[in-house]
């Protein structure tokens, strides 16, 4: 027996049970499914740090599919969340320069 305790996919149950193994389960409340959508963005950013050319649009793609879901938990679109960053790019600048601030030093007087 081995112990996840952690948030998975809607399907993955199905899978493991295809395998001949028994998922066991819970519904998480409002306030928990939140905390471990939280910790599974942590957990799937952890993941798309390490990964590799050829897995990157796999790790990509399921730290998208923790933020449509944390979107939609709060009652939002993706749509909604992309015109967020939209209009956050279009006031402070994207990340297209590739920009690292080392300091910020004092105005000369």
């Amino acid at each position: 027996m081995t112990e996840h305790r952690k948030l998975v996919r809607d399907g993955i149950p199905a899978i493991i049970a295809a395998d001949g193994r028994r998922p066991v389960v819970e519904v998480l409340s409002v306030s928990d499914y939140k905390r471990a959508l939280l910790e599974k963005l942590h957990e799937e950013a952890a993941e798309l740090a390490r990964a590799t050319d050829s897995s990157f649009l796999d790790e990509l793609a399921d730290v998208f599919e923790v933020l449509r879901a944390l979107a939609s938990d709060a009652g939002l679109t993706v749509e909604a969340v992309a015109a967020a960053a939209d209009a956050k790019a279009a006031d402070r600048g994207a990340f297209d320069d590739r920009l690292f601030l080392v300091r910020v030093e004092p105005a000369a007087t």
